[in-house]
């Protein structure tokens, strides 16, 4: 039984890895009036989508960070949600990888320059200040996936028994 829960404290004590994706540095912070997010995350992509990646296919990358007060009568209430988008894409005149962040976009020279800029938010305002009420008790539950509902629609339909192609990784932390 003490083996059990020692694997057990092991599994929960593990860095957030999920499917390819290490999430190596995670910080909330109050600050300037709101709470603040900065992450990095380090995806390790498959073979099957560093392929289609260099023929051309867009790859979309979402973070998504949801705070929520604890509430002991009912579900507990979503007080915020926000959400970001990064499309990167191969530009084979160019020989060059695009990476488009809402209506911004900028080149860059190789794949892993352009993936390290799509895994990373920095100061990412999550919620005001004045959406905390004093004395309740708040969490925030965060994730960073490679989006396959944007990919194009015929590689949809094989995608939800491969592997390869489910990258995520997700942490929820109490915010003091």
């Amino acid at each position: 039984m003490a083996g059990c829960l020692c694997a057990l404290w092991l599994l929960l004590a593990a860095p957030a890895r999920a499917q390819g994706i290490d999430l190596t540095t995670f910080e909330v912070t109050r600050s300037e009036g709101a709470l603040l997010l900065d992450f990095v995350a380090k995806p390790a992509l498959s073979k099957a989508v560093e392929d289609a990646m260099q023929r051309g296919v867009p790859l979309y990358f979402v973070a998504q960070a949801t705070l929520f007060r604890s509430r002991w009568y009912w579900r507990d209430e979503r007080v915020s949600r926000v959400t970001r988008t990064w499309r990167l894409s191969y530009q084979p005149l160019t020989s060059s990888w695009r990476l488009g962040f809402g209506t911004l976009s900028q080149s860059y020279p190789s794949a892993d320059e352009a993936l390290n800029m799509a895994a990373r938010a920095s100061r990412w305002k999550v919620a005001d200040a004045e959406q905390f009420e004093p004395g309740e008790r708040y969490y925030l539950e965060f994730s960073y996936r490679l989006d396959n509902n944007q990919l194009p629609r015929p590689m949809q339909l094989d995608l939800a028994a491969q592997a390869d192609w489910q990258l995520s990784a997700e942490r929820k932390v109490k915010i003091e």
